[in-house]
């Protein structure tokens, strides 16, 4: 496979929404703190976020003065010597996260110290390119006007050796994967709530698609549900 083994890896409600004042409750809190640790079990080489799910998770909003920056010689893929070999990539089509660290800050150890990587359209800001560099920050594009899935996850496998990828949302982000038919696994926890008719389903603009249940576990009243394509 020329593409990472993709696990998408959420946490849901009983109506299959992933936003949401459930999240909050201490039923939704349970449930998050079973995704967590699952996140830690399975051990990927990466996760991978939208640019929605980064800014309220990792970078709180704040946003680079490009001001201080000049546009770079041309938009192509950057790369760094001192990778490593733990990935938070970012799919950030217009190059808008603000990040002040080139690794994931966290007090959970599923996430910190993972190597930022920024998934850019030709979209960007050729300002926020120059500080990505200077941030020492690899990039790669995958796209003209909208993020190209399948290019972005050729480059994460050929350059940065990304076998195993969680993807941990937004909801766009998620559906674009589904739509691409690149998600190989399912990993839901199930917190025993309903959700709120503005919030955001799994996919947005999914398709159908067959899931076989590989497995399932329950906490109480929270279930944890796995599905293979």
């Amino acid at each position: 496979m020329n593409r990472p083994y993709t696990i998408c890896h959420m946490v849901t409600s009983l109506d299959g929404k992933v936003t949401g004042r459930f999240l909050y409750t201490p039923e939704g809190e349970k449930a998050s703190d079973w995704y967590y640790q699952l996140n830690r079990d399975y051990k990927a080489d990466a996760f991978a976020c939208g640019r929605v799910t980064m800014e309220g998770s990792f970078t709180g909003g704040w946003y680079p003065d490009l001001s201080e920056y000049v546009p770079a010689y041309s938009p192509m893929d950057y790369l760094v010597d001192d990778m490593g070999n733990f990935f938070a990539v970012a799919f950030d089509p217009h190059g808008v996260l603000g990040w002040k660290s080139n690794t994931i800050i966290d007090d959970d150890p599923g996430y910190s110290g993972a190597r930022i990587i920024e998934v850019l359209t030709h979209q960007v800001d050729l300002r926020y390119l120059h500080y990505l560099q200077v941030m020492n920050i690899p990039y790669i594009f995958a796209g003209q006007l909208e993020i190209d899935i399948e290019e972005a996850l050729f480059k994460l496998k050929a350059y940065f050796g990304i076998e195993k990828l969680l993807l941990e949302g937004g909801s766009i982000l998620n559906g674009a994967f589904q739509r691409a038919g690149v998600i190989d696994e399912l990993s839901l926890v199930v917190a025993p709530m309903t959700a709120e008719a503005e919030d955001k389903p799994l996919f947005t603009d999914g398709t159908r698609e067959k899931y076989t249940l590989a497995a399932v576990r329950h906490q109480d009243s929270t279930l944890w549900l796995n599905y293979r394509r």
